[in-house]
């Protein structure tokens, strides 16, 4: 007798038949859009560094992480064919100099898809945490299976090149024990208390995304096309060395070890290898990253000294992408995501509702 499946089964085939006309959720709409945008712009980050790496390992990882987006980007076109949606425009042959010289080394390309990959892991989570239909579900789990294979082949790649991201060790408890003093979470006292290891994990990784923005936005500011973009990016980086000694000091105090920084693995060219458009894109890109990352450190931290300084590092990251937007839409580049109806301006367009029947 031929078996019938699971009750999981069962209900998941139950949930497809149902969903079968089901429209895309907003969240559902705008996690696809971000990520088409993204993986576009990846494909063309990858497809120049494969012009130029030497490393034949890191050319072997590279091809992985491109044929994913590409995988992606498919993946996507199909959804928004069947939705009859327009497919977005996002980055593309118009985007990349494949033949232009290498701005960034091998081990820095390396480090780039591993650290992008570790943002990843946490976007693509959020996407399925807010998707329903089971289309969506099953893509954004993909993602998630991809982008865990992708961060594991990096590490594993790092580590055999002699580069090490993770945070520093610290001993083992040696017994269970419980706070007692409201000191230990206190914006004075709380100093003179041993760093966390979750205090230590979300440090390390706020110090990593500021290395590598830091080392983007000087390459950006060698290649950009106009003063304006290499003055937005060269303020870019010196944000991001800012950043990175302040959380460094914390460390440091600790007498833990800050990550080194990655500015000697930025080349000396000035032949652009992508667009402005691009550019200014994954800066933007990257500043939401950075107060994502800031924001998941304020809800694990305890010491009320290092969240003062977060808040205020996340406040000057948020200026600093505010005016990076303004620039994107100033030269025309912001591809507008999607929306809400605007119910006022479908009533004054009615036919039936002559423009003068309404004031602002």
């Amino acid at each position: 007798m031929e078996s019938e499946g699971s009750p999981h089964d069962k209900t998941k085939k139950h949930m497809e038949e149902h969903q079968h006309h089901k429209k895309l959720a907003a969240s559902e709409l705008g996690d696809l859009f971000e990520n088409y945008l993204g993986d576009s712009l990846f494909k063309c980050v990858f497809e120049h560094h494969l012009h130029v790496v030497e490393d034949e390992e890191i050319k072997d990882y590279i091809e992985f992480a491109l044929d994913i987006s590409k995988k992606h980007l498919n993946i996507i076109k199909d959804i928004y064919t069947k939705e009859n949606i327009p497919i977005p425009v996002g980055f593309g042959e118009q985007d990349i100099r494949k033949e232009a010289p290498r701005l960034f080394s091998d081990m820095f390309m390396v480090f780039y898809i591993t650290e992008m990959t570790r943002a990843g892991l946490l976007t693509y989570g959020g996407a399925l945490s807010s998707s329903s239909r089971q289309d969506i579900i099953d893509y954004f789990d993909m993602c998630i299976q991809d982008t865990s294979k992708t961060y594991r082949r990096g590490i594993e790649l790092l580590l055999a090149k002699g580069m090490d991201i993770l945070p520093p060790n610290i001993p083992y408890p040696s017994k269970v024990d419980f706070v007692d003093r409201k000191s230990f979470t206190s914006a004075i006292n709380a100093k003179n208390r041993p760093l966390s290891a979750q205090e230590i994990k979300h440090l390390q990784v706020n110090i990593n995304s500021n290395t590598l923005g830091k080392s983007f936005m000087l390459g950006f500011s060698q290649v950009a096309s106009s003063d304006k973009l290499r003055k937005y990016f060269y303020e870019g980086a010196q944000l991001a060395d800012k950043q990175i000694k302040q959380l460094g000091s914390v460390l440091i105090q600790d007498n833990l070890p800050s990550p080194k920084l990655m500015d000697a693995h930025v080349t000396d060219s000035t032949t652009p290898p992508f667009s402005d458009k691009l550019m200014l894109y994954h800066t933007t890109l990257s500043n939401g990253i950075g107060i994502q990352y800031y924001g998941l450190a304020l809800s694990k931290i305890l010491r009320h000294d290092i969240h003062a300084k977060l808040a205020t590092l996340t406040a000057g990251i948020a200026k600093y992408s505010n005016e990076g937007v303004n620039i994107t839409i100033n030269n025309g580049w912001l591809e507008e995501p999607p929306t809400a109806a605007d119910r006022k301006k479908l009533s004054i367009m009615s036919p039936g509702n002559p423009p003068n029947n309404f004031r602002n």
